[in-house]
């Protein structure tokens, strides 16, 4: 199961979508990353689902996202630590 985390201008949490194929995350991945990397001046909107809940829906303006990132979720992965970005000083 892979995950798909969004960071929100403004917004202190995450949204977070799984997927089970990486190339289905990676599809969205790239969109997102397109869809920031524009200066189109009108506001996309990204839609995204999920398929571990299946009737989660998300939607947000492409303008307003700051970060995303992909991560592979084991279930073995127990007591370490969660994945996000990090600065190591």
């Amino acid at each position: 199961m892979y995950s798909l985390e969004i960071s929100l201008r403004y917004s202190p949490f995450p949204l977070s979508i799984q997927k089970k194929e990486y190339e289905d995350i990676k599809r969205i991945y790239d969109e997102i990353k397109d869809s920031m990397n524009s200066d189109n001046q009108n506001s996309s909107l990204i839609e995204l689902s999920c398929e571990k809940v299946q009737d989660k829906l998300i939607t947000v303006l492409a303008k307003e996202v700051i970060s995303v990132q992909i991560y592979e979720k084991s279930a073995v992965a127990g007591g370490s630590k969660r994945p996000g970005f990090s600065l190591d000083i």
